[in-house]
């Protein structure tokens, strides 16, 4: 076995007794942790600062885009969000040991279906450091160890968010080693971890699609993914068009480059003629280049043709896909057949168009009279997330702490014995 191999296993292996150790841990010690690691994450913001100058200093020669190094960038504002996106985890109900279904036999065995954590998570990410203390405090809140590999252009940031996060750990009691960080740049390393199943119980990639497909080749163990984010607002006939320009504009335009970000706008043909030359000016404001078909072209002239392509495309900048469709049904085909599975809203004033949009359309996250933006942990709710499934099983949607939980059966018996 060569170093790198036997150095990975090592890491698993530590994570595999760490998840048994923490797996018993009461809830009130579990918070505790995540409250003292955002306060230590605080008390340790300009060493972070200074961890994450380092990276940017690198970004040009690993040629990140603008999108990506905004990702990237770390400020006192955002390291204060890091921190309380760790509290807000400490403040959630733990899932761990909640009963979810109990009966009793007629021989009087009560059988209880018992909520338990996954136990070791390989969590492959890559250039957001923000992440790193996300997905460390979820696996944590739901009683599971994580090996955290992060991208090499947040090698430091991650490095040091996990290092004042272990502080904390070791400082509570807690084991430490339930929050590991591969520290190796070699591709490899990713390989070897993917083979782990009897140590790994599930493997989470967040990033490219190129990343994503390669862990689904790979991996021995379940795989929880979403491959891209082609998000889509549909704006009805019955539509507020107001909410409807708002709507848009926020989910296009808040935060181009993160996988929430809509790509494609699909509007009714009974209110094309007024609301595509709006919204068009709007986006124009932010310089979101409009690519579409026949009928929004004759509506915005300096919107350039659609190809077949770009019905699906994730563009992650300033560029959208705009269709005039006839029907609440010709749009809600239009997204099975191109969308993601992530993230479709429409905007309505119509309840039943709504009831049926939510209903027929396949994806994770649907919105009415919302923007695609909200598919989010935090904003709805979960706290911080470790990412976002298009999957259907394990789960799906923003992943937060109970989706990093299964469940086993307790038996709970006076003796019996089976005639």
């Amino acid at each position: 076995m060569t170093d790198l191999a036997q150095n990975c296993r090592d890491i698993a292996t530590r994570a595999r007794r760490a998840a048994i150790d923490l797996a018993g841990v009461p809830s009130a010690a579990k918070a505790a942790c995540l409250r003292a690691a955002a306060a230590r994450i605080r008390a340790d913001a300009e060493a972070i600062l200074a961890a994450n100058t380092l990276d940017l200093a690198a970004a040009p020669g690993f040629g990140l885009t603008a999108a990506a190094i905004d990702r990237l960038t770390l400020d006192p504002k955002r390291i204060e969000g890091i921190a309380a996106g760790v509290e807000a985890v400490a403040n959630l109900p733990d899932p761990v040991g909640e009963v979810l279904e109990e009966t009793t036999r007629p021989n009087g065995l009560v059988v209880r279906k018992v909520r338990v954590p996954l136990g070791v998570v390989f969590f492959i990410y890559e250039s957001r450091p923000n992440v790193t203390a996300d997905a460390a405090a979820v696996a944590l809140a739901a009683g599971n160890a994580i090996i955290l590999r992060g991208g090499k252009e947040a090698a430091h940031s991650s490095g040091r968010i996990v290092e004042s996060m272990r502080a904390a750990i070791a400082a509570s009691g807690l084991p430490v080693d339930c929050v590991q960080l591969v520290d190796t740049p070699d591709r490899d390393a990713v390989g070897h971890f993917l083979a782990m199943d009897d140590l790994i119980d599930i493997v989470i990639p967040r990033g490219g699609e190129a990343l994503i497909r390669r862990v689904c080749s790979e991996a021995r163990m379940p795989v929880l993914k979403h491959f891209t984010g082609n998000c889509h607002v549909y704006v009805d006939k019955a539509a507020d068009l107001a909410m409807a320009r708002a709507i848009t504009v926020n989910a296009k335009c808040q935060r181009m480059g993160v996988c929430n970000a809509a790509e494609s706008l699909l509007v009714h043909k009974d209110v094309a003629k007024t609301f595509l030359p709006d919204v068009a000016r709007a986006l124009g404001e932010h310089q979101v280049e409009i690519v579409g078909d026949e009928a929004t072209r004759a509506l915005v002239p300096t919107a350039g043709p659609a190809t077949e392509a770009d019905w699906a495309t994730e563009y992650l900048g300033p560029k959208i896909s705009v269709a005039v469709v006839d029907s609440l049904d010709t749009a809600i085909d239009h997204i099975n057949r191109h969308g993601s599975r992530h993230t479709d809203s429409i905007v309505t004033a119509d309840r039943a168009a709504a009831d049926r949009f939510t209903s027929r359309v396949d994806t994770a996250v649907v919105m009415v009279n919302a923007s695609t933006r909200f598919n989010d942990g935090g904003e709805l709710g979960l706290g911080a997330e470790i990412g976002i499934s298009t999957d259907k099983l394990h789960a799906r949607g923003p992943c937060g702490t109970k989706e990093l939980t299964t469940y086993k059966f307790v038996v709970l018996g006076s003796g019996q014995v089976r005639s």
